[in-house]
């Protein structure tokens, strides 16, 4: 099961122009691609509210793991975003969504000019090393990241984000 977050994919259906020309009254005066301008500032507007709704501080910096989809082919990453979930909610890609899997992982898929962008965010344990992050930190660019080397080094998120929605999630089984 897939929670979204926030998603600009696809945003502008047919049944979202015609629910805007029914609730909106100067709407049903505009071309599509007027009233598709109108639509994507709301979405914007909510992405900040979804900011504000994961402005939940953690114990221990988040991580995300990228695989990027480059001009010159895919490559893998990492940045470390502090503390506050909400950090993970920007992106540089024209269209993007975060959710959460039904492991409890938060996750983003971004679609930009040269490819596609997918991210698992995860927060450190607070009893792993310095030494064990950078261990951790290596194998990433290295492409040699395991999930059972995510499930040991770092937590889901979606627990957080579960408390703030009301969503559940089935017992941490930590499947990266």
């Amino acid at each position: 099961m897939k929670h979204i977050i926030w998603s600009n994919m696809n945003y502008i259906t047919d049944e979202e122009l015609a629910f805007y020309r029914e609730d909106y009254p100067d709407a049903k005066y505009m071309a599509d691609d007027e009233l598709a301008i109108i639509i994507y500032t709301d979405i914007q507007d909510n992405l900040g509210d979804e900011r504000m709704n994961l402005d939940v501080e953690l114990s221990n910096d988040i991580i995300a793991i990228a695989d990027l989809g480059l001009w010159n082919g895919k490559t893998f990453g990492y940045k470390i975003l502090g503390t506050n979930i909400n950090n993970c909610l920007y992106t540089n890609c024209n269209s993007a969504e975060w959710y959460v899997d039904g492991y409890g992982n938060l996750r983003m898929t971004g679609v930009h000019h040269d490819g596609t962008n997918t991210m698992l965010y995860r927060m450190f344990k607070p009893e792993i090393s310095d030494n064990q992050i950078d261990y951790f930190l290596n194998a990433i660019y290295e492409n040699k990241l395991t999930s059972s080397m995510v499930s040991k080094y770092t937590l889901r998120l979606g627990d957080y984000i579960g408390d703030v929605y009301g969503w559940k999630f089935a017992k941490r089984v930590d499947i990266a």
